[in-house]
């Protein structure tokens, strides 16, 4: 069937003639009239043939005959992942070139605070298209960004794959916001349950569209290599030595071991780039660019890049990890052999991966041929399963990586007790004893002996001519008391320096160990009150001989005073 023979709007033809899309695709004609008729839709087909035209064209086309109104959101688009949503923006531009009055906005994260204002403005005055990732929607909606009374088509892309990615729950908060009137529409490229579970939920009277549900296309030349996980890279150069590397998709369950990937090729001098999480989206963006304009040969990407991604020209995908899931092989696969192409698919079974693809040969039910090894490499594992493979796996891989684990933390337990004995030693009960004394002896000692050091000095000259009064002599009697020799039970509960210098010393050691500036002050500045006593007590006794001393006058000047007595009587009589 052609586009001309489908009750479409004129302008949307012209820009299908532009594009040089004449005829239909098997989705394309079931679901057009479907939803041009009004009805909710659910469609299953396999990627690659159409899906994304197979709604956008009959939406554009009724929002083109008018009756809807404006400055309002009238279709909500959901994607799973950004990049498929800026694909639908792409291909919205495209086939609403010649309409009027049709605007359109991707709104997705990642993005810079310009990118957001405009979604604000654009949300604001009411874009007829929104095509949006749930997580970003559902945070415009809690700010009251969004208008949603309006809506008159809602529509789910890849319906299964958002499921799997956890936004069920999202899914039905927008829902709820709808109009009881909107038409909903759901593509999906698999059937599970869940997804007829969501079906029942959110349509209504939905018209079912199945085809090849779950099937790669036919023109894909699917080959496995059963190997091991060393062997893997020596396949790579092999293939790459014996034909073209251009448009080839290498996918990996790991971002981790996407980088790895990529790291190698770049050593073998291939013209390679990586997609995955850990890229913020401009470089995403210029990945891709890259890739669909040819500077870049190969592309090393996780499962996002599987699902909904169109570029029509890829020649090769090469799995390098098998997909636990029978549904992801055929999306990944499905990114070749598009728009009636032919297209290779390779699979590198390991040891441990032999169960999940002999469950994905059972879910397509067909067996994959398995291709031959090349020579240099050896020969690979026995393609016998052992059963599902315990959580973690049991191969040496895993048990090196444990290992690893077990030693790192054997070391990082070693170097924490390092740490821990490199800090000072608890004190004992004996130190603790031994510490008190010492400074209960030093605090005695300052209070009795904190004069300078010729006051201590027991040189009998340095107190020669001093007067000396009795507290001084008591002082001097505790001080030799204090220096006869102890018992061994004192020796042992003192441990007192043999002299001053030792205090001194000790003293010093304890201030640079434990600063205490107050107790340096304290010790400086303030007299005990026994030192306060002693100086008190000799200043006192000087004033008590300087009296005696002035009065004892010289004799010269006793016989001057004589005659002047015997003058002054004299003149009295």
């Amino acid at each position: 069937m052609y586009f001309e023979d489908l009750d479409l709007n004129d302008n949307v033809l012209d820009a299908l003639y532009d594009m040089r899309f004449d005829e239909c695709t098997p989705v394309q004609e079931k679901c057009i009239p479907e939803i041009l008729k009004g009805h909710d839709v659910l469609g299953v087909a396999q990627t690659g043939t159409g899906k994304t035209a197979a709604y956008l064209l009959p939406v554009l086309s009724k929002l083109a005959d008018g009756g809807y109104p404006e400055s309002a959101i009238n279709c909500v688009i959901m994607s799973p992942t950004r990049e498929l949503a800026q694909q639908i923006d792409q291909g919205m531009q495209g086939f609403a070139y010649y309409l009027n009055g049709v605007s359109c906005v991707a709104v997705y994260g990642g993005n810079d605070g310009n990118r957001y204002d405009q979604e604000l403005k654009s949300l604001a005055l009411g874009a007829d298209v929104v095509i949006a990732t749930p997580g970003r929607f559902i945070s415009h909606i809690s700010l009251g960004n969004v208008d949603l009374s309006k809506v008159s088509f809602f529509i789910l892309d890849e319906a299964d794959r958002m499921l799997d990615m956890g936004f069920a729950d999202d899914i039905m908060t927008i829902a709820k916001k709808l109009p009881a009137t909107c038409q909903t529409i759901m593509f999906s490229a698999t059937m599970p349950k869940k997804i007829e579970e969501l079906a029942k939920t959110l349509l209504k009277n939905p018209v079912e569209i199945k085809l090849a549900v779950s099937k790669p296309a036919e023109k894909i030349q699917q080959t496995a290599y059963v190997c091991y996980e060393t062997q893997k890279m020596g396949i790579i150069k092999d293939i790459f030595k014996a034909g073209d590397l251009k448009r080839v998709i290498i996918f990996s369950g790991s971002k981790q071991k996407v980088k790895q990937i990529a790291g190698s090729l770049n050593r073998m001098h291939i013209n390679c780039g990586e997609m995955h999480s850990d890229l913020d989206q401009e470089q995403r963006n210029d990945v891709m660019f890259k890739f669909k304009s040819g500077q870049i040969d190969v592309l090393v990407a996780t499962d996002i890049v599987s699902r909904g991604i169109d570029i029509d020209d890829i020649a090769m995908v090469i799995n390098y990890d098998v997909p636990h899931d029978a549904e992801d092989y055929v999306h990944r696969i499905g990114r070749t052999a598009r728009a009636d192409r032919d297209g290779k698919a390779i699979t590198f079974v390991n040891e441990d991966d032999i169960y999940f693809f002999q469950q994905i040969e059972s879910f397509l039910e067909k067996e994959i041929e398995k291709a031959q090894l090349p020579a240099e490499l050896g020969e690979g594992p026995e393609y016998k399963s052992n059963g599902k493979p315990k959580k973690g796996g049991n191969s040496a891989k895993s048990r090196r990586r444990k290992d690893r684990d077990h030693q790192s933390h054997k070391d990082k337990k070693q170097g924490n007790n390092k740490q821990r004995n490199r800090r000072p030693a608890p004190q004992t009960q004996n130190n603790v004893d031994e510490n008190n004394a010492n400074q209960q002896e030093r605090k005695a000692g300052n209070k009795q002996n904190h004069r300078p050091q010729k006051q201590q000095d027991n040189n009998p000259a340095a107190t020669e001519g001093k007067p000396v009064n009795k507290k001084n002599n008591r002082q001097n009697k505790g001080k030799q008391q204090e220096r006869q020799p102890k018992t061994e039970n004192e020796k042992r509960n003192d441990r007192k320096p043999a002299n001053n210098k030792g205090n001194a010393e000790n003293t010093t050691n304890l201030q640079n160990k434990k600063p205490n500036n107050k107790r340096k002050k304290r010790n400086n500045r303030q007299r005990t009150p026994e030192e306060k006593s002693v100086r008190r007590s000799t200043k006192y006794d000087i004033r008590e001989e300087l009296p005696s001393t002035s009065n004892n006058e010289s004799g010269l000047k006793a016989l001057i005073k004589k005659p002047l007595k015997w003058l002054r009587g004299l003149g009295k009589k």
